[in-house]
């Protein structure tokens, strides 16, 4: 395994400088363009490429820590007994990152990774997610028929959903807890215990 030295204290600023300005942009909806990038963080555009060759890597850093949270938050739901509690509020987290992170759905979407990293994180989500299906499939929590693959693209249904028909950030996370929870209603076995 390689480390990487640590940055120089004003290529580390520099760095933190252009992360903050890619954020805000990311989070306004607009597009990551690394001149702009470099124009709004007041640095040269060969700073900027330095640090990220492609708007693509910028992005998946900012998604990173999204990413390393629900990692984190689905190894817990591993460590759940219940397994359908574990899946479902892997699924709420996942929804509710979906909604509030900007930076996430473009990297989740992606058919390709700019970054190894990224393709280690989404690769952890996947088999944690599948994991955690398979437990409620095996418990007879979920309907026998539901498979790994059908989950992301339902989840994404409801993120989009989420996003046209609510307001605030607050409303959208109320609304795809909601549109969430009659899917989960659809795919259970059985009622949930109280």
């Amino acid at each position: 395994m390689t480390t990487t030295p640590p940055l120089r204290k004003d290529a580390a600023r520099n760095w933190d400088r252009i992360v903050s300005v890619s954020r805000r942009l990311v989070d306004e909806g607009t597009p990551l363009q690394l001149n702009d990038v470099a124009r709004r963080a007041g640095l040269g555009v060969g700073t900027v490429y330095r640090h990220f060759p492609t708007a693509e890597a910028l992005l998946e850093t900012i998604a990173a820590t999204c990413l390393e949270t629900l990692v984190a938050h689905g190894e817990q739901a591993l460590a759940d007994p219940d397994p359908r509690r574990a899946l479902e509020d892997f699924l709420f987290r996942t929804v509710e990152a979906q909604v509030t992170d900007a930076s996430l759905p473009p990297v989740a979407a992606a058919p390709a990774d700019a970054l190894p990293r990224t393709t280690e994180l989404k690769r952890s989500l996947w088999s944690i997610g599948a994991t955690l299906l398979d437990r409620a499939r095996e418990a007879g929590k979920v309907r026998p028929d539901l498979a790994a693959a059908d989950v992301v693209p339902l989840m994404c249904g409801i993120a989009y959903a989420a996003q046209v028909h609510s307001g605030t950030a607050a409303d959208r996370v109320a609304t795809a807890h909601r549109y969430l929870a009659a899917l989960l209603g659809g795919v259970r076995t059985t009622a949930p215990e109280n």
